[in-house]
């Protein structure tokens, strides 16, 4: 994820930077970044859950489980 261009990514930093870091609008862009990643987080994690599991490796047999390293 590129967070670097995102506009409410600059304007807590500006906000942060400018003034007293305890001041109301450097604590509230804080906090809408903060919810914004979380959000976007528990995307990412929907999406991972929502893949189907990886098959099984082969065990046994004589097809997929010797890699063949000629040339």
């Amino acid at each position: 994820m590129n967070i670097a261009n995102s506009a409410s990514v600059s304007t807590a930093v500006n906000s942060a930077s400018n003034g007293d870091p305890a001041t109301v609008q450097g604590a509230a862009s804080t906090l809408v970044l903060r919810k914004a990643l979380d959000m976007q987080a528990a995307g990412a994690m929907a999406l991972l859950d929502a893949l189907p599991p990886q098959p099984a490796l082969a065990t046994e047999g004589n097809v997929g489980r010797h890699v063949n390293t000629f040339a």
